[in-house]
């Protein structure tokens, strides 16, 4: 079954990971008919924002003056990890979309899988 831009599900599907929530968002909002295409574009939406949210409020953290010095030894690595964990799941999420699979990530997953089968 093709999508409304007239590709394959899967193709489709793997595009609302490309430039992560924006592409998600994007997708989400003109896809209106496959649930399989919906709900990668809004698990998209939903991880990426979530992990984009977490490291502004991180680095909004470490920009406070006094307490943001020594936060900052705190908040880099853990920075560090969730850059690479974005990065990961990014590739791996855009990989399983392109091989037609309805991979759900813990939670999130969840919650988008719900959301697009209501009703």
């Amino acid at each position: 079954m093709k999508s409304v831009f007239g590709l394959e599900r899967n193709l489709a599907a793997a595009l609302s990971y490309v430039f992560v929530f924006f592409s998600g968002i994007a997708v989400l909002v003109l896809e209106r008919e496959n649930k399989f295409v919906r709900f990668h574009a809004l698990q998209s939406t939903l991880w990426f924002g979530f992990l984009f949210i977490v490291n502004w409020v991180l680095n909004l953290l470490t920009s406070i003056w006094v307490i943001g010095v020594f936060l900052n030894f705190l908040v880099a690595p853990i920075t560090t990890v969730l850059a690479i964990i974005g990065f990961v799941s990014w590739i791996l999420l855009m990989y399983k979309a392109h091989k037609g699979e309805d991979f759900k990530l813990p939670i999130v997953g969840d919650v988008a899988w719900v959301q697009i089968n209501k009703g």
